[in-house]
């Protein structure tokens, strides 16, 4: 996160223009803030991010408990975790097209309360069926949090911050895989994996304290139709930076689904390590989100394309990696980088392409993102089930993250024939008048 100094001479005042993709909300009914209010409503916004990170990603770290409570083998109960993603998947389009016009803070405190009612129904499941359908429903806010918390995260500092703007929000969801994730972990195991999910309930709690007490109200899009928020998924630009997303990351979700059982079965790690290899995770994922709010600030697509890259080589090694325990510590903390760094500057893309629909497409990357996570886990089961072993996964991931670099190349080569064309258009433009005047 930006030192509060820079912070706060970089507050964006009420009439401030707001170039480059990314338009801001309108703030024009209170003044600039301070920078330790600043700071605090970031971290207010970054505490609903934690609590979202650490029941998405402790799901994984407790799927053979969950998988003996309810009377299931591990692929089955790898399921859990697609039907969370898949509520993810629904929730955030429909939200950010309905709520686009209401208050923020008021959208933000709705999102989170709902959040926590779906978590709350996770610790009371009594069997898999319910169990699927209260995942599915606390996955419903999920994105449209997220969404919301960027664009006022966003809408907060100057033009040239608002990567780190944003990555600071979603630091929360890294920091809940070096403290949350390993710590709901420890608690399932000593006490139940239902536990977990009680605490996630106090965590959502929290943060609707926060964000009542720090994150200033703003307006939202009167303007705003459903139909136009909608529009951006006409968007070709828009189309790809999703698939990036569903496909690029969905490689990642592959191995980190069936994380435990690979190290326990594979490397041949004690049970009770399984918190330091989610917190090796976590640690990485810190560090790839604080980079990736820089590079996006830096050279957005550039960085997209490094990261995707990047990730994809390192599933492709994981299967070696397996093999001992200081190197599937070090593969784990690199593609959490990577991965990290990816999902920021996916976010940032998605805010830049969307047009109008601000509220969408801050919303859709974490529709992509979970559209990933189902089709990681679900593709890593498959593998798995198929008697490939649980290092399959690997190198099918990395298979993932080439399609989602041939969709960047897509999108690369679509963004040149449009300057192309736009370029084209300027000519002609000029000398219409002219000819008008010499028909005359």
């Amino acid at each position: 996160m930006p030192g509060t100094d820079a912070l706060r001479s970089d507050v964006a005042g009420p009439d401030q223009d707001r170039s480059g993709g990314v338009r801001a909300l309108p703030l024009a009914e209170r003044p600039p803030l301070s920078a330790g209010r600043l700071v605090a409503a970031v971290v207010a916004l970054g505490l609903g991010g934690f609590a979202i990170g650490t029941t998405e990603f402790v799901t994984m770290g407790l799927l053979p408990d969950i998988a003996e409570g309810i009377g299931v083998d591990i692929p089955t109960a790898g399921h859990v975790i697609s039907l969370y993603a898949l509520g993810v998947v629904v929730g955030a389009p429909v939200i950010a097209a309905l709520g686009t016009r209401l208050p923020r803070r008021g959208l933000l405190l709705g999102l989170m309360a709902a959040f926590l009612v779906g978590n709350a129904l996770t610790a009371v499941a009594p069997g898999y069926g319910s169990l699927l359908v209260a995942r599915f429903l606390a996955g419903v806010p999920h994105g449209a949090y997220f969404g919301v918390a960027s664009l006022v995260a966003a809408s907060l500092v100057a033009p040239h911050l608002r990567g780190r703007a944003v990555s600071s929000v979603m630091l929360g969801l890294a920091l809940a895989n070096v403290a949350g994730v390993p710590a709901a972990t420890w608690l399932g195991q000593q006490y139940g994996w239902r536990s977990a999910y009680w605490a996630v309930v106090v965590i959502a709690a929290l943060t609707v304290a926060a964000v009542t007490a720090v994150v200033p109200g703003a307006p939202g899009n009167r303007a705003a139709t459903v139909r136009s928020e909608l529009g951006a998924l006409r968007r070709p630009q828009v189309l790809l930076t999703l698939l990036v997303g569903v496909v690029g990351f969905g490689g990642m979700f592959a191995v980190y689904s069936y994380i435990a059982p690979l190290v326990t079965e594979v490397t041949g790690l004690s049970r009770g390590l399984i918190p330091w290899v989610l917190f090796a995770f976590g640690a990485g994922g810190v560090v790839g989100t604080a980079l990736g709010g820089k590079l996006a600030d830096a050279a957005l697509f550039r960085s997209l394309v490094g990261a995707n890259v990047v990730t994809g080589v390192l599933l492709a090694l994981v299967p070696l990696a397996a093999r001992t325990p200081v190197s599937v510590f070090a593969v784990i903390f690199a593609f959490a980088v990577s991965a990290s760094a990816l999902v920021v500057c996916l976010q940032m893309r998605l805010m830049e392409v969307a047009g109008e629909a601000q509220m969408l497409g801050a919303a859709l990357n974490h529709s992509a993102l979970n559209a990933a996570n189902a089709l990681g886990a679900w593709i890593g089961g498959v593998v798995i089930a198929a008697g490939y072993g649980y290092t399959a996964p690997g190198p099918v991931g990395a298979g993932l993250a080439v399609l989602g670099l041939l969709a960047l190349t897509a999108s690369a080569v679509l963004r040149r024939r449009e300057l192309r064309a736009l370029a084209d258009a300027r000519p002609a433009a000029a000398a219409a008048p002219v000819q008008v005047a010499a028909g005359r």
